[in-house]
């Protein structure tokens, strides 16, 4: 009965698929920069007659 080492093989071929590092990435590369979209005045505008849309409250909720 012969006992073969698959060890080898499989040591090698793991070795040819992990045995180096990938490169270093830098950290300017790993940040992406995007133009800021001007401010919309209309969204942040007062509307007196929407504010009921965003009020939170128990009472108002249970309809009190």
């Amino acid at each position: 009965m012969e006992i073969r080492d698959a060890g080898d093989g499989a040591a090698a071929a793991r070795r040819a698929r992990f045995g180096t590092l990938p490169e270093r990435v830098r950290p300017r590369d790993m940040v992406q920069e995007r133009p800021v979209a001007p401010k919309d005045p209309a969204r942040y505008a007062y509307d007196p007659e929407a504010t009921w849309r965003s009020f939170s409250c128990l009472a108002a909720d249970l309809g009190l």
